[in-house]
């Protein structure tokens, strides 16, 4: 075992120098010899080898080191958890690192650690909105159930409107990146007019059906749908997943529906456009494309969009749903057993 430690590559340096010692300890090598031959002094063989001698392997091992004694205790750390989820500083809305430090009397850094440990982020919020719909069950069912297991023969589309996209320009031209230095624009910009896209992405496909018009009326919507009617082969069924806006309820529409018996409505919740899977496409259409864009009219607007989208049909990524209605209905339960239990 002594030689192969003093051999084995992978063996700490400390280990192999201590085993070797030992070895030219047990040739006959004197303490002088042994400590040349190593490169350490003479007082390391001498430990080492009692070291040896008094537990064998095991003493050729370091021994755990104590290290220094805590100076947070458990209830420290509990009394900065409490006063972080049921207390607020009098002259703020939620504690600072420096303010629950003076009030507890510790470290500004250790409140921070507690705080890290434990996922705790006061400076941070967030929104939520929970739907009022009297058939939200039925209707996160309906949607689910489509994504989840589409019909046979059928075509599934999520629809939506992006509306008011703007055509934004800044009032001076952006400095480009380069090393050491992020892309600079200015703060302030100049609105050439805005547009609205309507938008069909097939799930089965990801690719996406569009439109871009200067308003978003009922009659803008109808001729949305004949494109749909268009782009889809005939023969197959159409389910259209979207939103309860009023525009897509109005009597012109109801008649067209029934001149096109094949398309069939699915509408979201009220106030869950997170289940309809278009808004998805919409945030890579922001964040790709959008966000840092500039154009000096609609028109070039238009055509940005029209040449981001075709780009984005001939590579399409479909987005797949996991969660089942089941899961989403228990978490909405929980989450509202929360609100009920928070005493608001």
């Amino acid at each position: 075992m002594l030689l192969r430690w003093s051999r084995r590559p992978k063996s700490p340096h400390s280990i192999a120098q201590r085993a070797r010692i030992v070895l030219l300890a047990a040739e006959g090598m004197s303490n002088v010899a042994v400590a040349d031959k190593v490169g350490v002094n003479q007082a390391t063989v001498v430990k080492w080898r009692k070291r040896f001698l008094a537990g064998g392997l095991d003493g050729l091992v370091d021994e755990p080191r104590p290290g220094a004694p805590r100076s947070i205790s458990d209830a420290d750390v509990e009394a900065v958890i409490v006063r972080t989820l049921e207390d607020t500083p009098p002259d703020a809305t939620h504690w600072s690192t420096r303010e629950l430090a003076k009030r507890v009397g510790m470290s500004p850094s250790s409140v921070g650690r507690i705080w890290q440990a434990f996922g705790l982020k006061p400076w941070l919020t967030d929104t939520f909105k929970l739907s009022e719909d009297p058939q939200f069950v039925d209707k996160v069912r309906d949607v689910v159930g489509l994504y989840m297991n589409p019909p046979d023969h059928a075509v599934v589309m999520c629809v939506d409107e992006k509306t008011s996209i703007q055509a934004l320009d800044r009032t001076q031209p952006s400095l480009p990146m380069r090393p050491g230095q992020v892309e600079r624009r200015t703060h302030d910009y100049k609105r050439n007019g805005v547009t609205d896209l309507f938008a069909a992405l097939n799930l089965a496909t990801g690719q996406v059906v569009h439109q871009t018009r200067p308003q978003h009326r009922a009659i803008e919507f109808r001729r949305f749908l004949d494109a749909i009617d268009a782009a889809v082969p005939t023969g197959l069924d159409i389910h259209l997943v979207l939103d309860n806006s009023s525009t897509h309820k109005t009597p012109a529409i109801n008649t067209w529906l029934l001149r096109h018996p094949r398309f069939q409505f699915h509408f979201t919740p009220t106030s869950s456009s997170w289940l309809n899977l278009v808004e998805r496409w919409f945030a890579e259409l922001t964040n790709r494309m959008l966000r840092r864009s500039a154009h000096r009219s609609v028109t070039a607007l238009t055509t940005d969009l029209n040449a981001w989208i075709a780009a984005w049909n001939d590579n399409p990524r479909p987005f797949v749903w996991h969660k089942t209605a089941d899961e989403i209905l228990d978490s909405l339960a929980h989450y509202c057993n929360r609100i009920s239990d928070s005493g608001h």
